[in-house]
């Protein structure tokens, strides 16, 4: 939990978690934006992540149950990457759409019939990429159970992702992030209660 606690007021602290009013790409409107893309530029903050995230899954799904490490461009496939060097596990990744020339691959890297993988994202709101992403692994008879995320934001993916079968784990979900914020006093009660209000809590 310490490390959760850190994280969180590290993402505040350096504007990668931002409040206010905004537009997702979806279109959609959010009281706050996180952008997990910034967190590299901090290599010690990094690397306590990615050391974190190879812990919460040598625990929770065994580090010799599955074959690859499979993520989607781009955020989550820096985090992706980054563990597969740490853990000496092969990484594969899911293009949004099969490139157009050569191959026309939908799925990048050395596979095999029957492989089973666990997929690394940056951040889920909706699931829609990375539940994209499974249906495209399993057209190509990969398996998959376990996806983890780093921010869950907590507006459907967990659901959307469970209807296929796989289970969503996530380092942080927005609501810890914003109640850890408030009892440091580094926001107000009305940020926490507009978050609260957009994920229906």
């Amino acid at each position: 939990m310490e490390f959760v606690k850190e994280f969180a007021t590290f993402l505040h602290k350096n504007g990668i978690i931002k409040f206010g009013d905004f537009t997702l790409a979806s279109g959609k409107k959010s009281s706050y934006y996180v952008d997990l893309r910034l967190v590299p530029s901090y290599p010690h903050e990094f690397r306590k992540m990615v050391k974190y995230l190879e812990n919460e899954i040598t625990q929770e799904v065994g580090l010799d149950k599955f074959d690859s490490i499979v993520s989607v461009p781009t955020g989550g496939l820096v985090i992706a990457s980054a563990l597969a060097i740490e853990i000496v596990k092969p990484l594969i990744y899911v293009r949004s759409k099969p490139k157009e020339y050569g191959t026309s691959k939908s799925v990048e890297g050395k596979i095999h019939d029957g492989m089973k993988v666990v997929m690394i994202d940056d951040v889920a709101t909706t699931g829609g990429s990375v539940v994209n992403a499974i249906k495209s692994l399993k057209e190509v008879n990969i398996f998959i159970e376990d996806a983890y995320v780093i921010v869950n934001r907590m507006e459907g993916a967990d659901n959307a992702l469970l209807e296929l079968g796989v289970k969503m784990h996530s380092i942080l979900n927005i609501l810890q992030i914003t109640e850890i914020l408030y009892e440091q006093s580094l926001i107000d009660v009305t940020i926490l209660e507009k978050v609260k209000k957009q994920i229906g809590k």
